[in-house]
């Protein structure tokens, strides 16, 4: 699979809206978010480590994601390696609320697994959109 592919498959709706599976990552995979809110982690090494994170994280969620829209995906001089600007949607699961956020991913992705995923997110916007 393209890194392309790989995303695409990651972030369709019945991976948004269920159980976070980890099918796209590799078991080494990093995952950064240089720019995390504050008690958030920066970075989390392995798939194990990740998925103890963000199952917990998602079910605690006042959101409940249900969209992702890709703006843009930039090719890089590496194969592996794709940026992506895309947004997601959800509801607020209390007030029944519609929010977006914008985001943009670099990946790196091989033998069709993602083994370097750095996001960067407007953390107040999402902050918002969660009514923080």
């Amino acid at each position: 699979m393209t890194p392309r592919e790989v995303f695409e498959r990651a972030m369709r709706p019945e991976a948004l809206a269920g159980e976070v599976s980890g099918d796209h990552l590799a078991d080494d995979v990093v995952i950064e978010w240089p720019f995390a809110a504050l008690g958030r982690p920066r970075r989390i090494e392995g798939k194990a480590a990740f998925l103890a994170m963000a199952g917990p994280a998602r079910a605690a969620m006042p959101i409940r994601i249900d969209e992702c829209a890709i703006d843009t995906v930039h090719e890089t001089a590496d194969p592996e390696v794709i940026v992506v600007e895309y947004r997601l949607g959800g509801v607020r699961t209390a007030t029944g609320e519609r929010g977006s956020t914008d985001l943009i991913a670099v990946l790196r992705v091989r033998d069709g697994k993602v083994v370097h995923w750095r996001e960067y997110q407007d953390t107040l916007a999402i902050a918002q959109s969660m009514g923080a």
